[in-house]
């Protein structure tokens, strides 16, 4: 077992499989049926989504017209988009955090990257959110493309080419050689 556990890639899985499984215990379990965390990052979403907009020349609204777990943003004059608890980036948090985690590193470095990783991750999500009320002002039918392949591409591409960093540049199996 000793020989086993020297192995990186075998400790990698381990601890990014035992990191899943505290996730979905503390997520699926105990913060999302209970409401907490969710609808906070959805406010700052929106948030940030109206200020973006505003700065781009936008008149934007958001609303809870169809209660308050049905959060909306857009510009007047056109729908909104709504944004659920699965796309406000938090299990995107979660995934990258994991991943950052469980591969070798300073806990120096990881004490900056982790959050350094998600806000940019926020940031990329309200642009994301931003152009999405966009699209749906000028082309809307062409939401659920945009919405379903475009940025998903782009957001976990962005993720992806994080973990790259942290694997490739950052972390301590980098320092060794």
């Amino acid at each position: 077992m000793k020989k086993l556990w020297s192995n990186p890639l075998f400790r990698f899985v381990v601890y990014a499989f035992s990191l899943y499984i505290f996730w979905f215990l503390v997520y699926d379990i105990w913060l999302q049926p209970s409401r907490i965390i969710d609808p906070l990052i959805i406010e700052a979403i929106i948030s940030h989504v109206g200020m973006l907009l505003h700065f781009l020349g936008y008149e934007s609204g958001a609303t809870n017209l169809y209660g308050p777990e049905i959060r909306t943003i857009g510009i007047v004059g056109s729908n909104e988009v709504w944004i659920g608890d699965s796309c406000n980036g938090l299990k995107l948090f979660a995934l990258f955090t994991g991943f950052v985690l469980a591969y070798p590193g300073a806990i120096k470095k990881k004490l900056w990257y982790i959050p350094f990783g998600i806000v940019t991750i926020h940031i990329l999500n309200v642009i994301r959110v931003a152009a999405l009320a966009i699209i749906v002002k000028y082309w809307p039918e062409a939401l659920d493309f945009n919405h379903t392949y475009t940025f998903t591409i782009l957001v976990y591409s962005y993720v992806f080419a994080l973990w790259y960093i942290w694997a490739n540049k950052l972390s301590s199996s980098v320092e060794k050689g």
